[in-house]
């Protein structure tokens, strides 16, 4: 008979020997798999910088998103599972958009930009049935169940079809003069005008300014004479210094003169010196930055929150952040938008000499992902006015999460025909 000691060790050999097998089984069935999904035709739909960056996004949107919804104001809600469900519902999209070329994508540009303006117009007309009034402004679809933000998808039908006009005007005139260029602004000029128009109707000031931006990085990198850009930045200063001007000296008249409301003249007050303002009109800004600096270096941990903050999981998740994981987690989340952007700029780039269409469409979704992430950063630590922009990709919320997803596979289908073309280049 054998020993206790002879059998341990025969089993413990046993175990090293189907482990090594087992080992060498799965490494050869990796090795083939990666072989087959690296082939020439499959390789270029591994775009990993941008998959590698929408997991690390995804991770820390649930993260902070389940800590949030620790607070009690939330009683016990589940935001997480519905986060996950807007996530997987956007790879979906980013898998489909894969089907189209960017030729294809460039015709049917005009039908998704005339669909983004017809919700808006739309959701303008709809009964408080469907399109209930929320913090002042007729912004969402309401229907049982299910809610939608028009002004989201719009930004990206925006971003699409300006890239084609460029793209097309490009072609058209590759002599520019003064007259060209003129005509280039006045077109992406109108088409920013309508959805910008619709939507100061519901009234939603931060949107409108989020296309403002987003059409002023398309002038600035459409080649247009640097005197016409010069002369409209300083038009444009002018007109927003003046506008500050009347807001902050003459408050009330300024809601006749600009049109603004009540409550967004008191946020740019609060945002210009908030000791002279109450309580009240200062609460978000105060509780943000308490949540954010409570943090410390590290943060409190998984369910450590201790700041009670209005709407935490959507507009300022970036404060559960500073209070979840500090200054280090904050510094983390900076640096993976840095790096996204900085992606998108490079295959911007890359993509410019073959395809003035595809480098847009990245350079319009940068240019979305920076103000949105430079305004709701800038509100918690108190250099932007508080307002109703979300942190894409971050903040919960279905419009905002599936949105960001079409921008992403706009801009992961170029990134797809870059390898292509360098693929080709280099055979």
């Amino acid at each position: 008979m054998e020993t206790n000691d002879a059998y341990v060790q025969k089993n413990r050999d046993m175990l090293q020997y189907h482990y090594v097998f087992w080992v060498i089984v799965v490494s050869k069935l990796i090795r083939g798999i990666g072989e087959k999904c690296m082939s020439n035709k499959q390789s270029h739909y591994l775009q990993l910088d941008f998959i590698v960056l929408f997991i690390l996004f995804a991770g820390v949107s649930l993260l902070a998103i389940y800590n949030a919804q620790q607070l009690e104001q939330y009683g016990g809600k589940n935001f997480v599972v519905l986060q996950i469900f807007w996530f997987v519902a956007g790879i979906s999209i980013v898998a489909f958009l894969q089907l189209f070329d960017l030729e294809q994508l460039y015709k049917v540009s005009i039908f998704a930009y005339l669909f983004g303006v017809l919700l808006l117009a739309v959701l303008l007309v709809s009964p408080e049935s469907i399109a209930r009034t929320i913090n002042n402004a007729k912004s969402w679809f309401t229907l049982p169940g299910f809610s939608m933000q028009p002004s989201e998808f719009a930004k990206i039908s925006t971003i699409l079809y300006t890239s084609a006009v460029i793209s097309k005007h490009k072609i058209k005139y590759e002599k520019t003069t003064w007259k060209t260029d003129v005509w280039l602004l006045l077109k992406i000029g109108i088409i920013t005008a309508i959805p910008v128009f619709l939507i100061n109707l519901q009234p939603d000031f931060g949107s409108s300014m989020v296309y403002l931006f987003i059409a002023g990085v398309f002038v600035l990198l459409s080649g247009i004479d640097w005197k016409i850009i010069a002369t409209l930045v300083l038009g444009g200063g002018v007109a927003l210094l003046g506008a500050m001007w009347i807001i902050v000296t003459f408050p009330q008249m300024s809601e006749q003169v600009l049109g603004l409301e009540p409550y967004q003249v008191q946020r740019v007050l609060t945002w210009f010196d908030s000791s002279e303002q109450s309580s009240d009109d200062t609460f978000h800004f105060d509780r943000s930055i308490s949540a954010l600096g409570s943090g410390q270096l590290t943060g409190k941990g998984i369910d450590g929150l201790q700041v009670s903050l209005p709407e935490a999981h959507t507009d300022f998740i970036f404060s559960v952040i500073g209070e979840s994981f500090g200054f280090v987690g904050c510094a983390l989340v900076v640096f993976l938008y840095f790096m996204l952007l900085y992606r998108m700029l490079v295959h911007g780039l890359t993509s410019y000499n073959y395809s003035v269409f595809g480098s847009f469409i990245c350079f319009g979704f940068l240019s979305l992902i920076f103000i949105h992430a430079f305004q709701n950063v800038g509100m918690i630590v108190g250099i932007m006015p508080i307002t109703g922009i979300p942190l894409l990709l971050l903040s919960y919320g279905g419009s905002s999460v599936l949105s960001s997803m079409i921008g992403l596979g706009l801009v992961y289908r170029v990134a797809v025909e870059n390898s292509r073309q360098n693929d080709f280049l280099f055979k």
